[in-house]
């Protein structure tokens, strides 16, 4: 049995037994998940909020995170609780208190008013090292501001939990009902600004969707109806779209894919044009016949390269998954339109003969470079192409 060090209120307990102990941030009590590392300096209140982080304890690489406090605008999620988005956070240090004009909270409080544990004073430079070595463990993250953990329980909960594989959670993590959308994004002095006249109807299917993604695509004049996860492809194109998104979102591709892959296979037979981000990148892949596997550490971070390999450029982005897809899987006439300059790894696709292609990575990039709105311009110009 480990013995805890005086002082400690929170502990991050690792499926081998494994303790790091630190002090207790944000929410008291415990909450179990897969541990990544994101290496990432800024947007940390968009990292816990990313519904792509659910079922996930994210360890922040930069030290100093809580600089810029928390604010009511800069949430990801659109619908569903806190609990389908980041369960912990880890820091290695305390949270700095906020100096910036937006904030209205700091990042403890927030955590706590979310549900959302965390721990500081751990060296995360370790930690990050041996997802890198081992890949990401499971664990349970515990805050008692008492000091007092069962960490045998603990050691045991960490152990039973099934993990990410086979789990669809997109389900959990996606809207009940359709509702539209029209804010677009942050600009200089106005903030967040509003869509005057669509020039485009924009079905995204929701798996999880991040807000950022729908300000993108009404900042190219689309406005969007969001749909859940499990729509048919009927209700979609009964809606007339101009184009359908398949957004990011949690969880096992091939999970979610047992009833999203059919109806995706029906949009594209539709000629519709069709763009997917991260899960629904990769369950556009699934639809039309790759494969997709998981990751040791996955790719969680903004400063990713990234190569167009339409265009030759190298673009910095924005990346959050822990799945990818198999490129020597892609079929005839999919082509792979982006690759990962760090591991090799396929990070878009497109198809020679549909107005159809989806990326990897986060184009709407928040947090992150602005590097791939473009994306959002290239959907912009199939959907011209297809009006026309």
């Amino acid at each position: 049995m480990t013995s805890l060090l005086p002082g400690v209120t929170g502990v991050l307990v690792l499926a081998d037994g494994t303790v790091l102990q630190g002090v207790g941030v944000g929410a008291v009590g415990e909450a179990v998940g897969e541990v990544c590392f994101n290496t990432a300096m800024t947007g940390y209140q968009e990292i816990l909020t990313d519904p792509s982080y659910m079922a996930q304890i994210v360890a922040f690489t930069f030290p100093h995170v809580g600089n810029v406090g928390t604010n009511v605008e800069d949430i990801e999620q659109m619908s569903g609780s806190a609990e389908t988005a980041a369960r912990g956070a880890i820091f290695r240090d305390i949270p700095t208190a906020p100096a910036n004009w937006r904030a209205n909270a700091d990042l403890p409080t927030w955590m706590s008013r979310r549900g959302v544990v965390g721990l500081a004073g751990v060296d995360t430079r370790a930690l990050t090292k041996r997802i890198r070595e081992t890949g990401m463990p499971h664990a349970v993250i515990a805050h008692n501001p008492e000091g007092r953990f069962d960490l045998e329980a603990l050691i045991a909960r960490a152990r039973a939990w099934s993990g990410i594989v086979g789990l669809d959670l997109a389900k959990d993590a996606s809207c009940l009902q359709p509702f539209t959308y029209e804010e677009g994004l942050w600009a200089w002095p106005r903030g967040y600004t509003k869509l005057d006249a669509p020039r485009y109807e924009v079905v995204v299917v929701d798996y999880g969707v991040k807000r950022n993604i729908l300000r993108a695509l009404t900042s190219v004049g689309a406005r969007a109806t969001v749909v859940p996860a499990s729509t048919s492809a009927e209700d979609i194109l009964a809606r007339k779209p101009d184009g359908v998104l398949l957004s990011n979102g949690p969880g096992d591709p091939a999970a979610t894919g047992a009833y999203a892959v059919p109806e995706i296979r029906k949009l594209v037979d539709s000629g519709t044009p069709v763009f997917g981000i991260c899960l629904g990148h990769q369950m556009l892949s699934l639809a039309l016949g790759a494969r997709t596997v998981k990751m040791e550490q996955g790719h969680h971070g903004a400063n990713h390269p990234v190569k167009d390999l339409t265009t030759g450029k190298v673009e910095i982005v924005s990346m959050n998954h822990g799945f990818t897809v198999d490129r020597d899987s892609l079929p005839a006439p999919v082509v792979e339109t982006h690759v990962s300059l760090f591991d090799g790894t396929n990070a878009g696709i497109a198809l020679k003969d549909r107005p159809v292609f989806s990326v990897q990575h986060h184009p709407e990039a928040s947090p992150g470079p602005t590097d791939s709105l473009y994306l959002f311009e290239r959907f912009a110009d199939l959907m011209d192409e297809q009006k026309g």
